[in-house]
């Protein structure tokens, strides 16, 4: 039976990854998946702030999410991606390693963020999917963008 039939809400996400971790975000704040760009970077901007990107005339700022985790450097390679999210009428550019896919998912399989030490990167995380072989880590994206500018 469809579980939208009997009233659960299903959750559709953009999935990612970034250092052999899998993320997700609600896809109703992504505007569009590019391949990395020329990005000019800022002078005096946090470290996770790669720089801009000239979005067919419109200039976005674009946030590295592995600068913004913590998660050691890597140079970006043909899978890397920007993801563009308008985030409160704001457009930002997120880099992250590699779009996966769009998923489906019943809201029930989604817990509650596990207690963990309070790292800078567990602020934004909403919460975990439990797939059949795999955990997805829900992002936060509106504590992310509001905490990176």
């Amino acid at each position: 039976m469809d579980p939208s039939a009997v009233g659960e809400q299903i959750l559709q996400l953009v999935s990612f990854t970034l250092e052999k971790e899998e993320y997700a975000v609600d896809i109703l704040k992504v505007q569009e998946i590019n391949r990395i760009t020329e990005i000019t970077k800022v002078p005096n901007a946090p470290d996770y702030v790669e720089g801009v990107i000239n979005l067919r005339g419109k200039v976005i700022p674009v946030i590295h999410l592995r600068k913004k985790f913590g998660l050691y450097h890597k140079d970006s390679d043909d899978s890397s991606r920007i993801i563009i999210m308008d985030i409160n009428g704001i457009t930002y550019g997120i880099i992250v390693d590699s779009v996966s896919e769009v998923l489906r998912i019943p809201a029930g399989t989604v817990e509650p963020a596990p207690p963990m030490a309070a790292t800078m990167s567990s602020r934004f995380i909403q919460g975990i999917a439990k797939l059949e072989n795999r955990l997805i880590i829900l992002i936060d994206i509106d504590k992310l963008i509001g905490e990176a500018v």
